[in-house]
């Protein structure tokens, strides 16, 4: 008697789908300790500066200089992974991540804290991209709203609990022992992640190319006015968030008064909406289109930074945080998802530049703000939601096309 081969809908057996849904993840878990890192160290800012008797503006430095490189390496780590094989670089980032953030903990002062996490981001910047290229690969463009909520979900997670937990854990186990403790956790993801070896290799086989080929590559992903526009806003609205994430913890000292546990109190609803209701808005993306849910995040992020200007009660914070997060959960994972449409056979190309106008946007963003401050958090507020307002409003007349196309059976 025969035996039946039960597929899901996307066509695979279902312990592939099982073994599918697993690695997802692991992808899911190693995004979220690597944001979790890079923004652990914002609600510390003002400790840090009061350690090594310097400037907050100085101090803040130290954000940017982690997600900058990182931004920029993705661009080189998406040819290598279409040579070399995703599985072979994504998990030799991994590891330079781990080694590298627990080496942080030697760092003496600013400066070679600053240093250790340039190496950081530098090493560590080959997991995100290429995970999320992975994703484009083992999901048909009509499914991957979830898998890639679930990829951006961890990315706010990351944020979100990076920060409170970085300002009180810090009291018990002092800054070095936060960095010791990410590290190992890189580590331990790491370990878990050999398994999954087959399936990742077997998914993006490696791509001959040149340096020639990367750049006509490049040119040719953002000559269309499609990817233009999503790449554009990316890099636009990764400014606007990390800008006003960043510097959020300085804002709850100087406004409330508050210490390093009350900032990540404040700060606490922030990534919750991507981490509990990641899937389901990718599920919407999905069944509605990108075109409805766009501008409509756009809107909420710059609402909730006129309400930071407005001023509110502290026991508010997190509601406030909460809607910042919300913003981003509804915009930046719609993007990836255009994007994993974009590169063809190279994958991995296409969303390294992704991710390079994340974090670039990201680091840019931090730096803006942070100089902006000599003018008051009024103007760097104020500036940063017209910006992100005139973005919600363009969004409906360019993103439009984005909408659920019908298929016929």
């Amino acid at each position: 008697m025969a035996t039946a081969s039960y597929k899901d809908m996307s066509g695979m057996d279902v312990s592939q789908n099982n073994e599918r849904e697993r690695l997802l993840r692991m992808l899911a878990a190693a995004t979220f300790v690597i944001f979790f890192q890079a923004f652990m160290v914002a609600p510390i800012i003002p400790m840090l500066a009061n350690t090594f008797g310097t400037s907050v503006e100085r101090v803040g430095l130290i954000v940017p200089a982690y997600l900058i490189p990182y931004g920029i390496a993705t661009l080189v780590f998406g040819l290598l992974a279409d040579r070399l094989g995703i599985h072979r670089v994504m998990f030799a980032s991994l590891a330079a991540f781990a080694i590298l953030t627990a080496l942080t903990a030697t760092a003496a002062s600013i400066e070679q804290i600053a240093l250790w996490r340039v190496l950081t981001g530098l090493g560590a910047s080959g997991v995100v991209p290429l995970g999320l290229a992975l994703v484009g690969r083992l999901y048909p463009y009509e499914q991957r709203g979830r898998p890639l909520g679930w990829l951006f979900g961890a990315m706010a997670g990351g944020m979100a609990f990076g920060s409170p937990a970085g300002a009180m854990l810090v009291p018990f186990v002092g800054w070095q022992g936060l960095f010791l403790v990410v590290g190992a956790a890189g580590a331990g993801i790491l370990l878990l992640f050999l398994p999954y070896r087959r399936i990742i290799a077997a998914a993006v086989q490696p791509v001959a190319g040149t340096f020639g080929d990367l750049f006509r590559g490049y040119k040719s992903l953002l000559g269309t006015p499609r990817g233009q526009r999503t790449y554009g806003y990316v890099l636009v609205n990764s400014m606007f968030h990390s800008g006003v994430f960043t510097w959020l913890g300085v804002y709850f000292e100087q406004r409330h008064g508050v210490g390093p546990v009350g900032v990540g109190l404040a700060l606490l609803g922030y990534g919750v909406p991507g981490f509990l209701l990641g899937p389901m808005i990718g599920r919407a993306a999905d069944r509605w289109g990108r075109a409805r849910l766009l501008p409509l995040g756009l809107a909420l992020s710059a609402v909730a930074a006129a309400l930071l200007i407005l001023g509110f009660p502290l026991i508010l914070a997190p509601v406030v945080a909460m809607l910042l997060s919300l913003g981003y959960d509804m915009t930046q994972p719609l993007f990836g998802g255009i994007v994993t449409s974009l590169g063809g056979k190279r994958p991995g190309q296409a969303m390294g530049l992704n991710v390079f106008m994340l974090f670039v946007g990201m680091g840019l963003g931090s730096l803006i703000f942070g100089e902006m401050l000599r003018f008051g958090f009024e103007v760097s507020l104020g500036l940063f939601t017209m910006v992100e307002l005139g973005l919600a409003a363009m969004s409906i007349r360019l993103f439009r096309s984005e909408v659920v196309q019908v298929r016929s059976s």
